[in-house]
């Protein structure tokens, strides 16, 4: 073979070669989904890691390092643009999120407007700019509407519950699936009766709002049922307006007549009051809070919705703190409510939830150190004997020993070696039963011979645990389908036997506070923040906006 034969067919092997790959070219692409340097998707790529590298806070940096990780997986191809174009879903998600003030947020603090404004993007950077800004609010917003703007133990070290969110990759996985991203947001939301009563109550709140504020009512004698004052049409005209007082009931008198009284007292039932029909400062108060400061406060505690769980579980305790009532259900209906006096605002309850696990009649109280020391060692420094007419016994080294043979005088907070311990009996500070869910606050339920207590408006006099007003009734309920009927129950009492009773099945107990909420007949209720929690939510809640 010469030397042209073979140039020849090495110069056909070689067009021939060209030729294969040439041809194999767009089948590669076509597979791949975008040739090789697909400018949007380099955009997208380039858009998170300038936004990563300039992030204004560590929670957005990581917010922005999530979605990177989702984008990657999927060769940062858009899910909120087709052909150069935002799709519809990009759309409706720019109107969810100008519906956020239903759910109490703030629609500006996920750039409601600049996204609208950027739906119009032309070229890869600023589609890559709207692609990535869509995707950073729509984590933002549901993460909030899932479990709430922020973390409740962070806030206030009281409130010891976690609520845990949705990872950015599983929201955008799931956005990117959605055929409604409307209804992917809306139901991120707790889907509650009690959170949709919550939705309802503000919106009627923000109706009334744009007619300007209620009418103020100035300040007077304390009005009385009977009584004649020229402010009755003022106080007609601010009733009528919170639907506590019917339209059809407000005239130009100035008699405090029947009906007004029953309006006011109606006011007071949902303001927490003593239901009196009086009118004194406490309940003037209540009525010229303003109506903004009354939808701040749904949208608080709209926030402290978010942070619960959707199931509370078929049958549960439901303490609320603020309004010092706790109820039992089963299967979705109160089968069981009382009064509760809850801690001082020195001692204030913690929020938590927790099982309930046994019942302890006639019951020991072992007197926790902190009250040993500070309430009780100067009593007995003046008088060793001074609690033993009340049951009161000291152990020492596990040993009950004569309280008139210990050195109080010697002893000090930091030095108390004895421990004190209430018997069982009719002055025993856990009264006859208490109801034990083990937890790291030593907070529990029980009885208390403080009755008189119960009769006021405000019951914030414990140390931290619950006192019930009927815990006998409590106790017949929990234990009822064990077999425990009231005979039984009194008759454990009387024995002064101390006698502890496990729950066939623990019941879920959860404690809340809850300054405003909405009932089931529509009625609004608020209260007054006695911890002064909410204006640390708020506080928390300010600072994070925007982020």
């Amino acid at each position: 073979m010469d030397n042209s034969t073979v140039c020849s067919l090495l110069t056909r092997v070689f067009l021939l070669a060209v030729f294969v790959i040439s041809a194999n070219l767009p089948i590669m692409a076509q597979e791949t989904g975008a040739p090789p340097g697909d400018p949007l998707k380099l955009a997208i790529e380039q858009e998170l890691q300038v936004r990563i590298d300039n992030a204004s806070s560590p929670s957005l940096k990581e917010r922005l390092s999530a979605i990177s990780v989702f984008y990657a997986a999927k060769d940062f191809k858009a899910i909120w643009l087709l052909n150069n174009q935002p799709i519809a879903k990009a759309k409706d998600l720019v109107e969810a999120i100008n519906r956020a003030e239903e759910d109490g947020l703030h629609p500006g603090d996920y750039d409601a407007l600049a996204l609208y404004q950027k739906l119009g993007a032309g070229n890869e950077s600023t589609l890559a700019d709207l692609e990535v800004h869509l995707s950073t609010s729509l984590v933002s917003i549901a993460q909030h509407m899932n479990a709430g703007r922020v973390d409740p133990s962070a806030v206030n070290r009281e409130t010891v519950i976690y609520p845990a969110s949705l990872s950015a990759e599983e929201i955008l996985r799931k956005a990117d699936r959605t055929r409604s991203i409307k209804a992917f947001i809306r139901l991120l939301a707790p889907h509650t009766p009690r959170y949709e009563r919550m939705r309802v109550a503000l919106a009627h709140y923000r109706q009334m709002a744009k007619n300007g504020d209620w009418p103020v009512i100035p300040e007077g004698e304390v009005l009385k049922p009977g009584m004649e004052d020229p402010r009755i049409p003022l106080l007609q005209q601010r009733l009528a307006i919170s639907g506590d007082l019917p339209n059809s009931l407000t005239g130009t008198g100035v008699l405090y007549d029947a009906p007004l009284v029953e309006s006011v007292k109606r006011f007071q039932w949902r303001h927490g009051l003593a239901q009196d029909g009086v009118i004194g400062p406490n309940t003037l108060a209540q009525i010229n809070v303003p109506i903004e400061a009354r939808i701040k406060a749904l949208e608080l505690n709209i926030e402290r919705r978010r942070w619960m769980q959707n199931d509370y579980g078929p049958h549960y305790v439901f303490a609320n703190l603020a309004d010092q009532v706790v109820k039992v259900v089963k299967n979705g209906k109160t089968v069981h409510a009382e009064l509760i006096q809850v801690g001082q605002p020195y001692h204030r309850t913690p929020v938590f939830t927790d099982e309930m696990e046994y019942l302890e009649f006639n019951p020991y109280w072992n007197v926790p150190k902190s009250i040993a020391v500070n309430e009780l060692l100067p009593n007995l420094k003046a008088n060793p004997n001074h609690y033993s007419s009340q049951g009161f016994e000291v152990l020492k080294n596990g040993q009950v020993v004569s309280a008139s043979s210990v050195p109080w005088h010697s002893f000090s907070k930091a030095n108390f070696p004895v421990r004190l311990r209430q018997g069982p009996g009719k002055k025993n500070a856990l009264g006859r039963v208490k109801f034990m869910f083990p937890n790291n606050f030593n907070v529990y339920m029980h009885d208390t011979p403080s009755k008189k207590n119960f009769q006021r408006a405000s019951r914030f006099f414990s140390h931290g645990c619950l006192r019930l007003q009927d815990p006998l009734k409590m106790a017949e309920v929990l234990l009822g389908e064990q077999g425990w009927d009231r005979s039984k129950i009194d008759a454990t009492v009387t024995s002064g036997k101390r006698t502890v009773v496990k729950l066939d099945q623990t019941i879920p107990v959860h404690i809340a506070y809850l300054t405003a909420w909405a009932n089931k007949d529509g009625s609004v209720h608020f209260r007054k923040d006695v911890y002064e929690r909410d204006p640390i939510l708020e506080a928390a809640l300010a600072k994070v906006r925007g982020r």
